[in-house]
This record gives C-alpha cells, sequence and structure tokens, in this order.
C-alpha cells in the first residue's frame, strides 16, 4: 500500500538505474524535447495564447509530471485535446479565468488520486471518449482553415458552422504562398518518416517551411507578426486573481479540465504500460498531474497531461525511466531561453500543417464508423457527444453525453431481465427442468428471474399476477440468475406477495444467495422458512404443503 503513494521515479532510483539505461533516457529526452517543441508552439496558438505559453507549459508540467508521476515514461505537457476548452474558457472568462480554472482543476486532480479514483475512470464509456475525442479534432481541423487559406481573422466568427461558411465565401482570398506552405509541412510530416525515423517530422516541418519564408521573404503571417515580440525570460510566479463568486463560475470548466485530464494521462499511463510490459499507479499519475496543473498556471501556463504521441516517442527512443521526461522538459527550458527570437520566424501555415496532421491522427474516424455499426444506443452516445461537443462544449457534452450512456446501459439492462414460466412451454431449458423434477401438482407454478431487479426492470414482476390462474395455490420464484435486488425490485416483490396472499396463492423463493436472503427476510419479504437454496427442496415442500392439505396461506400469515 506504501508504494501505491510513491512516485515511481523514487522507487526506480531506490532500485538502481544503470549507467546504459541512463544513456538511453538522455538521448530520448533530448529526442522527445525537439518532437515537443513545434508541438507545445502549434497547441499554444491554436488555444488562443502566445507561443511561449506553450512551452512554459511543457517545461513545468513536464517537468513535476516525470518528478512525481505514476508512470516510468510518461511525457506531459500542453495537448491538443485541450484546444477547444482553453478557446472556451479564454472567451468567456479571459486570460485570469483560464489561469483560476487550470489552478482549480489541479485540485480536483490531486482529490481525485487522495481518493483513489484512479481505477473509476474505466468505468467512463470509450464510447463517450471516441464522441468527445473526434469532436475535438474537428473542431481543430477547423480552427486551422484560417491559416491554411491565409486569411485575416478580423472578422471570423466562434461558431463552427459560421465558421466554415466565413470560411467558403472567403475562399477567392485565399493567400496562396500559405496554402503552399501548410502543403509542404504536411508533406514533410507524412513522407518524412518513410525516409527516416531519427529527425522529428514536426520538427523538421517548421524549420523547412521557416527557412524558405525567410529566404524568400514570402508574404505570409508569422508568429512574430501576430503575436509580437516574444520573451525569453522566465516570468515570477503568481497565483490566479480568483475570488469567491470566480470559483462557483469556474467550477464546471475546472471539472472538464480535471476529468479530460484524467482520462487524457491514464490512457496514455495504460498505452505506455502495453508498450513497455510495466504497470503504472494510477492514484500517484492522478495527484502528479494535479500539482502539475496547479503550478503550470502559476507561470501563466496551459493545462496539462499526458501525451499519448510523445510518450510512445519516449519509449522508442529506449526511455524507460521518469529521467527521460526531465531531460525533455530541460531541452525545453534550454531553447526557450536561447531559441525564442527565432520562434517569430515560423510561419503560422506551418503550424496549421502540424496541427491539421495532429487532428487527424487524433479523429481515428475507423474508430468512429466502427461504433456506429455495433448498435443503435453506442451511436446514439457517440453522436450526441460528437455534436454537442461542436455545437456548444465538452461542459455541456461530457455530462449529457455520460447521462445518455447511464439511461441506455439501464435500458438494456433492464430489457435484458426475463421472467419466464418453467415447465409450461417448450424450450430447451424447461424440458430439462421437467426431466430433474418429474410430475408436479397442476397447483404448483414455477418462474424463473433472468438479470438484476433494479428500478428499470422490476415492472417486469407485476404481470406475474395476472398470469396465475385460480387452480395455482403456490408459485415458486426461482432467483439463480439474479445478481442483485435494488429498493424498488424489493417493493415490487413485497406488493406482488400481498396481491397473492389475498388470492391465497402462496410464494415460495428457490436459489436464493446468501446475500439476497438476508435482505428478503430483513426487509420483510419472505420468511426465512419459504426460501429455499435449491428449486427440488422448494418444490417438496410445497409438494408437502398440499399432499398434507395444509391451507398454505395460514402456513404464510403466521410465517410472517
Amino acid at each position: 500500500m506504501k508504494c501505491e503513494w510513491t512516485p515511481k521515479l523514487f522507487s526506480l532510483i531506490k532500485e538502481g538505474i544503470t549507467a546504459e539505461q541512463l544513456k538511453k533516457d538522455i538521448n530520448a529526452g533530448l529526442i522527445v524535447g525537439i518532437l515537443a517543441l513545434p508541438l507545445a508552439i502549434a497547441f499554444a496558438v491554436a488555444s488562443g495564447v502566445s507561443p511561449e505559453k506553450g512551452i512554459l507549459t511543457a517545461v513545468v508540467a513536464g517537468l513535476l509530471i516525470s518528478l512525481f508521476g505514476g508512470s516510468r515514461v510518461q511525457i506531459g505537457g500542453p495537448t491538443g485535446a485541450f484546444i477547444v476548452i482553453v478557446l472556451g474558457i479564454l472567451g468567456e472568462y479571459g486570460a485570469d479565468g483560464l489561469l483560476a480554472a487550470t489552478f482549480l482543476g489541479g485540485i480536483i486532480l490531486v482529490l481525485m488520486g487522495v481518493l483513489r479514483l484512479g481505477q473509476l475512470l474505466k468505468y467512463v464509456p470509450q464510447t463517450l471518449i471516441n464522441g468527445f475525442t473526434t469532436a475535438i479534432a474537428v473542431i481543430i481541423f477547423t480552427s486551422q482553415i484560417q491559416y491554411f487559406l491565409g486569411l485575416e481573422s478580423i472578422d471570423l466568427p466562434d461558431a463552427f458552422l459560421e465558421k466554415w461558411g466565413y470560411y467558403l465565401m472567403h475562399l477567392k482570398s485565399a493567400n496562396p504562398w500559405a496554402v503552399a506552405l501548410t502543403l509542404l509541412s504536411l508533406g514533410t510530416m507524412i513522407l518524412l518518416p518513410r525516409l527516416t525515423r531519427k529527425i522529428p517530422p514536426a520538427f523538421a516541418a517548421i524549420v523547412l517551411c521557416s527557412l524558405i519564408t525567410l529566404a524568400a521573404d514570402l508574404p505570409v503571417e508569422t508568429i512574430g507578426s501576430r503575436f509580437g515580440e516574444l520573451s525569453a525570460s522566465l516570468p515570477e510566479p503568481a497565483l490566479p486573481r480568483i475570488g469567491r463568486a470566480d470559483i462557483i463560475s469556474l467550477l464546471p470548466p475546472a471539472f472538464t479540465i480535471a476529468l479530460l485530464g484524467a482520462l487524457e494521462s491514464l490512457l496514455s499511463a495504460v498505452v505506455a504500460d502495453g508498450m513497455i510490459g510495466g504497470k503504472h499507479r494510477s492514484n500517484m499519475e492522478l495527484i502528479a498531474q494535479g500539482v502539475a496543473n496547479m503550478v503550470s498556471p502559476l507561470f501563466g501556463g496551459l493545462p496539462a497531461t499526458g501525451a499519448i504521441a510523445r510518450t510512445a516517442a519516449n519509449i522508442n527512443a529506449g526511455g524507460r525511466t521518469p529521467l527521460s521526461g526531465i531531460v525533455h522538459a530541460l531541452t525545453l527550458l534550454l531553447i526557450y531561453l536561447v531559441a525564442m527570437p527565432v520562434v517569430s520566424y515560423i510561419p503560422m501555415a506551418s503550424l496549421a500543417g502540424i496541427l491539421i496532421m495532429v487532428s487527424w491522427n487524433m479523429a481515428e474516424f475507423h474508430e468512429f464508423i466502427s461504433v456506429l455499426k455495433i448498435n443503435r444506443y453506442e451511436a446514439a452516445v457517440l453522436l450526441l457527444t460528437f455534436f454537442l461537443t461542436i455545437l456548444t462544449d465538452l461542459t455541456i457534452a461530457v455530462p449529457l453525453g455520460f447521462l445518455l450512456a447511464l439511461i441506455l446501459f439501464m435500458k438494456r439492462m433492464a430489457d435484458g431481465v426475463e421472467l419466464s414460466p418453467l415447465m409450461q412451454n417448450k424450450s430447451e431449458d424447461s424440458r430439462i427442468f421437467s426431466r430433474e423434477l418429474g410430475e408436479v401438482s397442476e397447483d404448483i407454478i414455477f418462474y424463473e428471474l433472468s438479470g438484476p431487479m433494479f428500478f428499470g426492470s422490476a415492472h417486469h414482476l407485476l404481470k406475474l399476477s395476472g398470469d396465475l390462474q385460480p387452480s395455482h395455490s403456490i408459485l415458486i420464484l426461482r432467483f439463480r440468475y439474479v445478481p442483485i435486488v435494488d429498493a424498488s425490485g424489493l417493493a415490487k416483490l413485497k406488493q406482488l406477495v400481498k396481491d397473492l396472499s389475498e388470492r391465497k396463492i402462496m410464494v415460495i423463493f428457490s436459489g436464493v444467495n446468501e446475500e439476497l436472503e438476508a435482505k428478503f427476510i430483513r426487509n420483510g419479504i419472505l420468511p426465512e422458512s419459504l426460501i429455499f437454496e435449491t428449486a427440488v427442496k422448494a418444490l417438496d415442500f410445497a409438494e408437502s404443503l398440499l399432499k398434507n392439505r395444509q391451507p398454505v396461506t395460514d402456513l404464510s400469515e403466521k410465517d410472517r
């Protein structure tokens, strides 16, 4: 249990890290640091903030996640999934609101880890994740069409559909040089990995596009022309300005940051475990993610989480301990302090190419289409989450998508509940049951319940009363395949027993597990004397009552 709360780095240092592995981690950290640079810049720009915010986030959050995280190889920093959230928060609450929401999201993440909620996140439906992930990818792609076409953003609308209308109306105003640079950036990232894996394709794309833009003096928008002079100095840490009223209004976006950060980081950790054969500490990972998101806004940074692509690149480069993540953060810090003036020359069109590729990889349209083919329930959750994310935002899409998933899950569970008569139909179960028990008196009727009896399925019991004939004096209910009965199920059972008692029909239970038996007795559904372990024992008891001609209702009332 003590190990659960120990950062992975501390455990590995205690065990000992070989000199050979240390070299591999340093090399992997340098490679991932170079890979992370264009992504950190692109994610910041797409989120509506200056590039240095993205680099600072990768430095601060990446360092803390590697120092205190529960994964061997997790690389943390800004990710594409947060772009939509950051844009929404900036638009509604401003820069101070974003910093405060990120800080609150970090607190929530720490609490999630302390309360050991890491394992509970596996119950979030994959369909829901697919829905909002694909929607985020579409939104990122949409946001980059502006830079792909080289359009001015003075009167660009915020709404998704209106934005596409704007693009179509201004196609004639497209800058051919911007289009060419975006296509060059995309082509570099597609073709370079086929030639060599030693050069990060995104880094190569921005270097190539920047050199061409500078050498030919192309009339395209650059980071410098858009954001002005970039600062290369480390900002002094400062707490976000937040009042009591702000906390209440910022809680929904803060919860969204925390939920998305938790899902992304743990999903990345699970993928990494599969690649290296390891096992991460989910609750410690959540605490580290929380600390990172509390400290990042102190330096003006963005929300951060585990990045699957950068984590995979770290593993492929030989990284096997958190030291590679630390080196990655220090590499970015060195670039920040030395090379920020060079960043000003990066054309926005080249970043658009990088983000279009990121959105394509994020979308996983084959997964989206395969979910649509599973069944109409899964498709409903997927499409609701997808369209709500695109047309509203994640703070609305995720809760409503999760609620719909729960409702449809309960409906499917309720639809799967069966209440079937045994020995009165031609099913295989009935024929086997009849052979096991032999002749049964016509006064006795058997019904078998299958599935959980909860508020969504308890109504199945109501039809029993109408199915019984005047000739029946004993009903045996078989609970062999009933795992749970909730309060609604208990209420319906109690009402059934009462209604049948008034009609002089005794109810006997068989096949009840120990937990349910105790619950039935405690809630006065039936006395212990009318609950049997097997159908055979229940039938023997019923037959003995009929043989002795003992009034079954009198016995029932006396035992109650």
